[in-house]
């Protein structure tokens, strides 16, 4: 779950982190104002007005204004506020700025970057820094990768001294700076664990010439599975920029992800899904989704399903890949059946079923006249749609 710039920097304040001041802004008319209480805490005429979408490459499509003066930043506001962004994370169809941040300008010397996420290899924390603030680490990685400098934090002991200090070292600092990096640093890993985040992003980092380290970017990222600890995370949900397809997914207890492809996947387990998705491919197709009915999905959520799944005009063909533990296979069937008729199908339908009640699964589909396609294994399922979405 991706949250909003200005709401990571509420949360990094609270734990001691940082940041410049900034009023959130949630249409055009409240950016002058905003500003101007801003200069008058201040002092500084300097102001920057922000787009607030879940996307980075914000300021390479135009979404980061810097100005000065009120009537500026006012105006600033009055241009973004509406304004589609494209970047490399939105693709084609961009993201439309529903909200705004304005901030206090600050005296930079110096951008870099710092991050910490879940290095899964490992099953540690890893925290990353670099001396190229303000570009994407995935440049970096690739062109650059000496400059990515990485500890790993060891859960048993935490984050040690040392390995601030070497990437204190990595970034060049000298020991006035050292001591902001440190607490900041401390500040973000303890963070990280205590809001159970997948990522917690800082770019850029700043020094300013005062050799202040501060938060001048905020990304967080939070791992979807501790939810259960968090229920505040639902009042940061901003839905303008959750697609409806997703929305109604989630209502209906489904995890929905809509992809590019041509062909729809509904399937029991993330790992299964994933594989599914993965098999598609290396049969020349291309997925239209990823669907997790769940272990316990009913008749309707996967009448549902079928119908998120065919709202994509991409669609030529679904592959139904189910291996029933607690998800029980006629449960499946009826529910393949009764949006088939429903919905009045049109695209090429396979189905692989196995696991538990697999043959009252496979009953019920036989017996149900539909052209409904059965398959035995998962490869068996994946080519034989692939080839009947391409005829189609």
């Amino acid at each position: 779950m991706n949250i909003h710039e200005y709401q990571a920097k509420e949360i990094f304040r609270r734990y001691g982190i940082p940041t410049p001041k900034g009023i959130p802004c949630f249409s055009p008319d409240e950016v002058g104002p905003a500003a101007e209480k801003l200069i008058a805490e201040t002092g500084n005429e300097v102001v920057v007005v922000k787009a607030q979408i879940h996307a980075g490459g914000r300021g390479k499509a135009g979404g980061v204004k810097v100005v000065k003066g009120a009537e500026a930043a006012a105006a600033a506001g009055r241009e973004l506020f509406g304004k589609v962004l494209v970047t490399k994370q939105t693709g084609p169809e961009g993201k439309e700025v529903k909200r705004l941040y304005v901030e206090q300008g600050l005296d930079i010397a110096n951008e870099l970057y710092l991050a910490l996420t879940v290095d899964r290899q490992r099953r540690r924390v890893v925290i990353m820094a670099s001396t190229e603030g303000g570009v994407e680490i995935e440049e970096v990685a690739e062109e650059h990768p000496e400059k990515i400098h990485k500890v790993w934090v060891d859960p048993a002991v935490g984050l040690q001294p040392f390995q601030i200090r070497q990437l204190a070292y990595g970034l060049g600092m000298n020991k006035a700076q050292q001591k902001g990096f440190g607490k900041l640093v401390g500040a973000l890993a303890k963070l990280f664990v205590q809001e159970d985040c997948a990522i917690a992003e800082i770019n850029p980092m700043v020094i300013t010439k005062s050799d202040e380290v501060v938060a001048l970017d905020a990304k967080i990222n939070f791992d979807s599975n501790g939810s259960f600890r968090h229920p505040e995370w639902a009042d940061l949900e901003d839905p303008n920029e959750i697609p409806p397809t997703e929305a109604e997914a989630k209502a209906a207890g489904l995890s929905y992800i809509q992809l590019d492809g041509n062909i729809g996947c509904l399937v029991n387990g993330a790992g299964l899904a994933m594989s599914t998705m993965d098999t598609i491919k290396h049969f020349g197709g291309e997925p239209a989704n990823f669907l997790d009915v769940g272990g316990g999905a009913t008749q309707e959520a996967v009448t549902t399903a079928f119908k998120i799944i065919l709202r994509s005009d991409k669609v030529k063909g679904i592959f139904v890949n189910i291996f029933g533990g607690i998800m029980r296979c006629d449960i499946i069937a009826k529910g393949v059946v009764a949006a088939t008729r429903e919905l009045g199908l049109k695209v090429p339908l396979v189905v692989r079923l196995a696991g538990t009640n697999v043959d009252e699964g496979k009953k019920i589909l036989a017996e149900s006249g539909l052209n409904i396609t059965p398959a035995d294994t998962m490869a068996e399922g994946a080519k034989l749609i692939v080839e009947l979405a391409g005829k189609a």
